[in-house]
């Protein structure tokens, strides 16, 4: 059953087959979809993307997600390479540089901080608005960002990130309203599970705590290959009428207090 066939879109922040938008990409393929494939120009020499391209048969659009003139030119590129307006885009994007020099919460560098905003959330309010100005999507068309749920609570490891996710829930809520009035175009987050790539994995304490939440969630944590499952839904008309929504794809975690197998001498 392929539920995206004759969808077009766009799939950004694939670095290698560790991240979860090339597993995206992937099963939106072997769902019918055609689409392109964006990252930043540093990601592209630094990871893998040419193989996805390949697999995928899609063309690769070089973009820094945090300029207007990038996102216009990804979009005009896309909308002539797959020959029509799109129906679907993955923002999967984020970075923090105080995280990456190991800046802790309460010594943040506030010129690193405005750049973990400007790259995690901010490149999301970016690429929906102009989309919205471009009028490049079709109808019933779907943004989906990928999020975490340091946005609601205190992972202190998680740093300046968590208030990244915070603003990108809220971008979703505030232009999924106005998007919705436009073209009905829905606009969601995934708080998924944490998953190990090669950008999570350089968060301080992640195995430890990569472990603890498998313990903690009833159906353990959710891999990535099942978050790819669920972009494709909601890029699908089977989702037609979630919009606005952050969304926990992590096992049940989210919703639990205590758990008596995690507790310290069980």
């Amino acid at each position: 059953m392929k539920l995206l066939e004759g969808k077009k879109g766009i799939i950004t922040g694939a670095l290698d087959e560790k991240s979860i938008a090339w597993k995206v990409a992937l099963k939106a393929r072997e769902h019918g979809a055609s689409f392109t494939l964006s990252n930043a120009p540093v990601a592209l020499r630094m990871g893998t993307i040419q193989e996805l391209g390949r697999l995928c048969d899609a063309q690769i659009i070089s973009a820094d997600a945090t300029s207007l003139d990038d996102i216009k030119n990804l979009y005009n590129k896309s909308i002539e390479i797959l020959g029509g307006k799109l129906d679907f885009v993955l923002h999967s994007i984020g970075m923090s540089p105080n995280v990456r020099k190991g800046k802790v919460y309460t010594d943040l560098n506030y010129d690193f901080y405005l750049k973990t905003l400007d790259i995690s959330a901010v490149s999301f309010h970016k690429m929906i608005q102009t989309a919205y100005q471009m009028d490049c999507i079709n109808e019933w068309g779907s943004f989906t960002a990928l999020s975490y749920i340091a946005a609601q609570r205190v992972f202190p490891d998680y740093g300046d990130m968590a208030d990244a996710k915070a603003l990108l829930e809220s971008i979703a809520r505030s232009f999924g309203y106005h998007f919705g009035k436009f073209k009905k175009v829905r606009v969601n987050t995934i708080s998924q599970s944490p998953t190990i790539t090669t950008a999570g994995s350089g968060v301080k304490g992640f195995d430890v705590f990569h472990e603890f939440a498998a313990k903690m969630s009833p159906l353990g944590n959710a891999p990535a290959e099942a978050c790819a499952d669920f972009c494709i839904f909601l890029f699908s008309d089977l989702s037609r009428f979630i919009t606005m929504q952050n969304l926990y794809h992590d096992g049940g975690f989210s919703n639990v207090g205590v758990d008596p197998s995690v507790l310290v001498g069980n």
